[in-house]
């Protein structure tokens, strides 16, 4: 009998990875071989692995589980400079792999733990160690407990969240309360409590230990500074409720829902991503436009956390009052019922043996869902039919392969996975995940085919980058290099569905009814309607999602129609000449003509000095003109007023929102602003309604920009500013003039630097000075 090791002892299977039967295959028949001779199997066995399997790795973005919009985790787990923390069981794991000093991991009820051994070599250094409540409640305290005994250098942040959420948000096994956990904790000996809330209003001091302190979220790093100097064991008790719990039991009306909505206005935005590192939210999501890439809040997603106000700029407001516009869908039951009356079905694919389907997508967003009605559509049909989900994380945004297979006869299938190159087909509600190596293992090339699903879902590199590239037209192509041209189809099925139902939850539904009428799904129409309906949720908008699929892969015209509806602004201008026209068309408004006239002048005088130095590319000639642009159209306070006083914000805020609602602005004027926030920084204010009155009164005193009369002209910030424009024309115009001693790159990069200068006050002045180190080093070789 063998099994890990053969008869001589030698490893006859991998002890690390997942097995395969193509792997085990090779094996068994080697040893067969003796039993069945003239069969030849270890030959056949060897020529099923001969094609090494695809394995397709995209740089950029990657598809990682995050915290959830308006996750407690994303302020709880942040730690300050200088100190580190230790990881746990619960979701806030995930902070570990978020650039926050956060490491390890230890099992259930051993947190701190190996702490406790580790900081007898380490001079007795303090560590944070997050505790989830519910783990707490389970085995934690005796953690805790151990970590007293041995006078630990340690705070533990104990994250009441007051659900499971990991596993799905179920109530606690115990009586737990943010009160007893602080009774428990002095019980066991610890002074030194401290309480942090997003409604640390709402906490009785009676109910608590004495000498527990209470403060609002917001001084969580000063707290913990604090904390962490004091000898021995201290706990912190961070208490913010699931965001996703949040949002149940408000849909349950379990739980009030506050009238408050934040809300970016894009032309104000500078695209630098601080509201992101503020917030470490996916709901703050990136915005193409034509002046390049900015920021809009995804109010769907939203779940009103509001840490993105933080953010050091006076792009954001907030609606008070109202109601959000539910999206409407334009697609009408008469429009489907016509077009279905001319659509034929497709031929289906044979399942006389196993045929495969990948499904891939992302966690939270009904990927699983698809999977369960083809199965069950295969059920209704007495067709054998498996499926295994790979989810891990993935209810958090992270990536989910379901795969799946069918038979006519239920004995054909022997395994529950698609092994590699055996995938049939694809169907992609996710780029990204789609084109990662453990989906793409499963394709081969000539016979997969496969249904995409266009709609770029940011991933949690964009809290981290502002710049981070999903890649979309790169991984299309490499998915219709291996399926063909002919094969590969693909649809934006979030805007679809918004557009034809009024809700991008529809998405993943559309797809299937996409990919069933390309003929990748094996099970009948009738079967597939009655799976749907056993699935019992929004039936009939279900329904249409699938049939509305079918019709949009059948008339590319009117996909094409469709998807052209919602107006999108031009991200790139068509030609050089545009691009002029529209800057200098801004600069009218931002300042006058005689300032658009000087740009226009000296994008004209680098163009002669670039033939004079034999350079012709108009691409270094678009590049200085961007930068140029956009340090002639720095944002002060004439231009965050004129912005925030355009029609066409309103007109945005009205097409979102309705009902009786209010803007309120919130903003850190540097000559109002004396007091600072956790970060060091001008704290925000926020301001009410008249402050329309103020910016539209503001935004004509433009003229003096510039002047001795402007009473803004003489911060720093604002000479900073204007500082700029000259420093970027000589050193754009120099580094033409030694365009020899420059390589061509080089050249594109000085010329494009100062896009890189985004933000307000002090992250700007951090980029600045980021671009002009940047600058120096291009400049000397």
């Amino acid at each position: 009998m063998v099994g890990k090791n053969d008869e001589f002892g030698k490893r006859l299977i991998p002890w690390t990875g997942e097995l395969s039967p193509l792997q085990l295959a090779v094996i068994v028949a080697q040893r067969l071989d003796s039993v069945f001779d003239g069969l030849h199997l270890s030959e056949k066995a060897a020529r099923r692995t001969e094609e090494k399997p695809l394995s397709l790795i995209v740089d950029g973005a990657t598809r990682t589980p995050f915290f959830c919009s308006g996750c407690p985790h994303n302020r709880s787990t942040k730690v300050p400079q200088g100190s580190e923390a230790l990881a746990g069981i619960g979701c806030h794991f995930m902070a570990s792999w978020m650039d926050r000093d956060t490491n390890f991991l230890i099992q259930m009820g051993g947190e701190g733990v190996n702490w406790i051994a580790k900081s007898q070599f380490n001079g007795k250094k303090h560590i944070f160690q997050n505790l989830g409540d519910g783990t707490y409640y389970h085995s934690g305290i005796l953690a805790i407990r151990q970590a007293i005994a041995a006078k630990t250098n340690i705070t533990y942040k104990i994250l009441y969240n007051d659900a499971t959420a990991m596993t799905g948000g179920q109530p606690f096994d115990g009586p737990v309360s943010v009160q007893s956990i602080a009774h428990s904790l002095r019980a066991e000996g610890i002074e030194r409590i401290a309480l942090l809330s997003d409604a640390i209003q709402k906490f009785n001091t009676a109910d608590f230990p004495d000498r527990v302190t209470f403060d609002d979220r917001t001084k969580l790093d000063e707290i913990q500074r604090e904390l962490r100097d004091i000898p021995g064991v201290t706990a912190l008790i961070y208490e913010q409720t699931c965001a996703t719990e949040k949002r149940r039991r408000r849909k349950r009306g379990l739980m009030e829902d506050v009238p408050r909505f934040a809300f970016i206005n894009e032309a104000v935005c500078e695209g630098c991503g601080d509201c992101s590192v503020a917030s470490n939210c996916l709901s703050v999501e990136p915005l193409e436009t034509e002046f390049g890439r900015k920021r809009q809040i995804n109010q769907s997603a939203c779940n009103k956390d509001f840490s993105c106000l933080e953010g050091f700029c006076p792009s954001f407001v907030t609606i008070e009052g109202g109601r959000r516009k539910r999206p409407r869908g334009e697609g009408g039951n008469a429009e489907l019922m016509k077009a279905l009356g001319k659509l034929r079905e497709p031929e289906l694919p044979s399942s006389a043996k196993p045929f495969d389907i990948l499904i891939t997508g992302v966690g939270g967003t009904g990927v699983i869902t698809v999977g369960q009605l083809i199965t069950m559509a295969a059920h209704l049909e007495n067709k054998g039919a498996t499926v295994l989900d790979f989810m891990g994380f993935a209810q958090k945004f992270g990536p989910v392969l379901s795969y799946i297979r069918l038979a006519d006869d239920p004995d054909q299938i022997n395994q529950v996975r698609i092994d590699e190159g055996r995938a049939d087909a694809l169907i992609g509600c996710d780029f990204v995940v789609s084109t990662s190596p453990k989906a793409s293992v499963t394709y081969k090339s000539g016979h997969t085919k496969g249904a995409v699903n266009l709609a770029a879902m940011p991933t949690g590199d964009f809290t981290l980058n502002p710049d981070a590239d999903l890649k979309a037209d790169h991984r299309l192509d490499l998915l219709k290099t291996i399926f063909g041209e002919e094969h590969t189809h693909s649809v934006d099925a979030n805007l679809a569905a918004e557009m034809l139902l009024g809700d991008a939850v529809f998405a993943n539904v559309l797809l299937l009814g996409f990919s069933w009428q390309q003929g990748l799904v094996p099970v009948s129409l009738e079967a597939l309607m009655r799976a749907i309906a056993l699935n019992g949720v929004a039936i009939e908008k279900n329904r249409d999602a699938f049939n509305w699929g079918r019709v949009l892969f059948a008339d590319p015209k009117l996909r094409s129609s469709v998807l052209s509806r919602k107006t999108v602004k031009s991200v790139e201008p068509e030609s050089f000449s545009e691009l002029l026209k529209r800057n200098a068309a801004f600069l009218t408004r931002y300042q006058d003509k005689s300032w658009s006239s000087r740009y226009l002048v000296k994008i004209e005088n680098f163009q002669k000095e670039c033939e004079n130095a034999g350079a012709k590319d108009e691409e270094l000639a678009k590049a200085f003109a961007k930068s140029l642009f956009k340090l002639m159209s720095y944002k002060d306070e004439y231009e965050v007023a004129r912005l925030h006083s355009q029609e066409s914000f309103r007109k945005r805020i009205e097409e979102t929102f309705e009902g009786e609602y209010k803007i309120h602005y919130h903003m850190a004027p540097p000559l109002l602003s004396r007091q600072k926030d956790s970060r060091g920084r001008p704290l925000k204010t926020e301001f009410g309604p008249w402050m329309e009155k103020a910016f539209s009164l503001l935004a004509k005193m433009k003229r003096l920009r510039g002047t001795v009369l402007d009473p803004f002209g003489y911060t720093e910030e604002r000479r900073m500013e204007r500082g700029l424009i000259d420093w970027y024309e000589k050193t754009a115009f120099s580094a033409v003039q030694n365009l020899e001693e420059n390589r061509s790159e080089d050249l594109k990069e000085i010329l494009a630097l100062p896009m890189k200068i985004k933000g307000y006050g002090p992250v700007k002045e951090e980029n600045v000075r980021l671009v002009r180190t940047r600058m120096k080093e291009l400049q000397s070789g």
